[in-house]
């Protein structure tokens, strides 16, 4: 996955809507569309995104954006908060994964966060492709959960990450029957179900399969964080 512009590209659909972004996808459906590994039925699944980033009001695209990835902690992109939750192993975590991100030569803002999904898969697109894979398939269970949370609801950017998935060789989500639109978002107001539904949704990670320490000390965090999770309170 060395230099994967099709990793790269469902990377920036993940983003923050902005103008730089419209502008950009036509550009990014180009390069989704050159890519071999996408089967017809992926590729086909992203266009409604892709014409909806081009084609819609700006400010449109931005609230809805807001409104689905930072006002409901169910579909958050930023992975730790799948693992850690607002434990402080969360801290940990960060400064491994950007240790890992600097190993690897990312650069990243002091403002950002390393869990950030559309980071996570930059880096990934510039690793080699049996690392990238391995890591994708570390966090499968918390894409794959995304991927269905987003389908209930009918957004576009289920369609996101059935292709990460795919390129990654995973199982594809049955999509569940999509949920009203214009129905409240009721998980969002219930803070202690969502974190006790958390509790129970296990992440398992794999062994790790990449000759990197980086990448083994990633994966035995996170592995020590599942395996503490479990444990039943003192």
């Amino acid at each position: 996955m060395a230099d994967n512009l099709t990793l790269k590209a469902l990377s920036r659909l993940l983003l923050y809507p902005e103008a730089a972004l419209q502008d950009a996808a036509p550009h990014l459906a180009e390069a989704l569309a050159d890519d071999g590994r996408l089967d017809a039925a992926t590729r086909l699944g992203l266009m409604p995104l892709l014409r909806s980033l081009a084609g819609e009001d700006l400010y449109d695209l931005q609230e809805a954006y807001v409104s689905l990835f930072d006002r409901t902690r169910r579909l958050s992109l930023h992975l730790f908060e799948h693992v850690h939750g607002e434990s402080r192993d969360r801290g940990q975590a960060m400064v491994d994964l950007a240790a890992l991100y600097a190993q690897g030569g990312l650069a990243i803002d002091a403002n950002e966060l390393p869990d950030f999904l559309p980071l996570f898969l930059e880096f990934l697109s510039t690793r080699p492709e049996a690392e990238a894979q391995g890591l994708l398939a570390d966090v499968d269970h918390i894409l794959a959960t995304l991927e269905e949370r987003l389908s209930e609801r009918g957004s576009l950017y289920a369609a996101v990450l059935a292709a990460v998935r795919h390129l990654a060789g995973a199982e594809a989500v049955t999509a569940p029957e999509a949920k009203d639109r214009a129905a409240p978002d009721l998980d969002a107001l219930d803070l202690t179900a969502l974190d006790k539904e958390w509790e129970e949704t296990a992440v398992t990670f794999g062994p790790g399969d990449a000759a990197s320490c980086g990448v083994d000390r990633f994966r035995t965090q996170l592995r020590a964080a599942q395996r503490d999770a479990r444990q039943p309170a003192a």
